[in-house]
């Protein structure tokens, strides 16, 4: 009866390591030789409540590794052993040990493993000097509110910079009203395109023979400046006119006979 009880608490130690490895995100390997019960407990304390501090004998603890599928753990499960199964932040379990270790020197880390990667006690150590993860998710918010602070700024900074000119064309508007009104230093209009030609407005011309404004184009005005001076106009014509030749009547063919006046009705 008391060997099947005795089977029976190691099978169950056991599957309760075995549960622990695998729950747990890293596994630390300690010597206590030589530490008190009590020194023990406030180890157990120091580790917090992330971290279970088990001893166990190396005998189940290396069937407890093998069921779990952890390895390279063999070596290091000689001697009083001590396991520090850790479910919550690595770094912080790392940092406990390492101080503790600095007040209790009979405590000495041998190794262990990490998310299923063996660790040297010296990698231990190294991962005790990092910083927390609650450092560096704040290291990390602030960066990244640091970057967010940094968009809003260049975002920002076109529309106050295009405030900031809309003023300064406001004040040297006040100042000189030709900026806005294409004074010195206004670009020019641009050039109007070219129409198709109009044709020519007909001209008023004063004749001497009726001393009044008749009518002539264009042409016919180049051609009566061409024969001679500008006909006066109607402001510069005197009540008469002056006689002008009559032109000589056209003589009528010697073959033909001058046409008979139709006799009276």
């Amino acid at each position: 009866m008391a060997g099947a009880s005795k089977a029976t608490a190691k099978r169950a130690t056991v599957a309760d390591v075995t549960q622990l490895f695998r729950d747990s995100n890293a596994a630390v390997l300690t010597e206590y030789r030589g530490l008190s019960v009590a020194e023990i407990s406030e180890l157990r304390r120091a580790l917090g409540a992330g971290t279970s501090y088990q001893v166990v004998k190396n005998t189940l603890s290396k069937i407890a590794a093998k069921d779990a599928g952890v390895e390279g753990l063999d070596a290091l499960l000689t001697g009083p052993t001590a396991i520090a199964f850790v479910e919550g932040d690595p770094v912080e379990a790392a940092k406990a040990l390492k101080t503790f270790g600095r007040d209790h020197p009979l405590l000495i880390v041998k190794g262990g493993v990490l998310e299923g990667k063996p660790l040297t006690a010296d990698e231990i150590k190294r991962l005790a000097d990092l910083e927390s993860r609650e450092v560096l998710l704040a290291k990390l918010a602030g960066a990244m509110k640091a970057s967010l602070s940094q968009a809003v700024y260049l975002l920002n900074a076109p529309l106050s910079q295009a405030a900031r000119l809309v003023g300064a064309l406001e004040a040297k508007a006040q100042a000189d009203p030709s900026v806005l009104k294409g004074g010195a230093g206004a670009p020019a209009p641009e050039a109007a395109e070219p129409t198709e030609a109009a044709e020519p407005a007909e001209a008023p011309v004063a004749t001497a023979s009726e001393g009044r404004s008749v009518t002539l184009t264009a042409d016919e005005a180049v051609e009566l400046e061409d024969g001679g001076a500008a006909p006066a106009s109607n402001a510069d014509a005197t009540d008469e006119a002056p006689e002008l030749p009559e032109a000589p009547a056209a003589e009528a063919p010697a073959d033909e006979a001058p046409a008979e006046s139709a006799p009276e009705s």
